[in-house]
C-alpha cells in the first residue's frame, strides 16, 4: 500500500515522503496513529496544502523533545528493588519501572520511549539506559538499582 507520511517514522521516511509499506502495517499502525495517510490523489493535494502547517507542528515537537533531552541528559534515577545477598534482584527492573521513576521526577516519558540495550536489569548497580524523547533525540541516563531490605 502506498502511504504519505504525516510525521517522521524511524526506518521508513520523513514528513511528506510517499512510501510503499505492507498493508497490515499501514492499516493497523500508521493510519490509526495518524502518522500516515493513503496516498490517493486527493490526499496528496490536501497534504501539499497543509504541508507548512504540518512542518511547523513537527518542528515544535522536535524543539520540545530537544528541551526535554537537555534536561534529561546525564540524570541518574534510583530504583529500589528487593535483592538477595549476592546482589541479584528478586525480579527485574524493566522499562516500565524506569518510566515510572522518571514520571515521579517530573518527566512525562512513555515506557516505549525507554530503551534498554541489554534487556531488563537483574542486578544491583548502575546501568546506562537510552530515552528516546523523539526519533531524532535520544539521551543517555543512568539507572541506579539499589537493594531493598525488609
Amino acid at each position: 500500500m502506498q502511504v504519505i507520511l504525516l510525521d517522521k517514522v524511524a526506518n521508513l521516511g520523513n514528513l511528506g515522503d510517499i512510501v510503499k509499506v505492507k498493508d497490515g502495517y499501514a492499516r493497523n499502525f500508521l493510519i490509526p496513529t495518524k502518522r500516515a495517510r493513503r496516498a490517493t490523489e486527493t490526499a496528496i493535494k490536501e497534504f501539499e496544502a497543509r504541508r507548512a502547517e504540518l512542518e511547523k507542528i513537527a518542528a515544535d515537537k522536535l524543539s520540545a523533545a530537544q528541551a526535554m533531552g537537555e534536561k534529561l541528559a546525564g540524570i541518574t534515577v534510583t530504583i529500589a528493588q528487593k535483592a538477595g545477598v549476592d546482589g541479584r534482584l528478586f525480579g527485574s527492573v524493566t522499562n516500565h519501572d524506569v518510566a515510572d521513576a522518571l514520571g515521579k521526577s517530573g518527566f512525562q516519558i512513555a515506557k516505549a520511549q525507554v530503551r534498554m540495550p541489554h534487556g531488563p536489569l537483574k542486578a544491583v548497580g548502575e546501568f546506562p539506559v537510552s530515552v528516546a524523547a523523539h526519533t531524532d533525540v535520544v539521551v543517555e541516563i543512568t539507572v541506579k538499582v539499589v537493594g531493598e531490605t525488609d
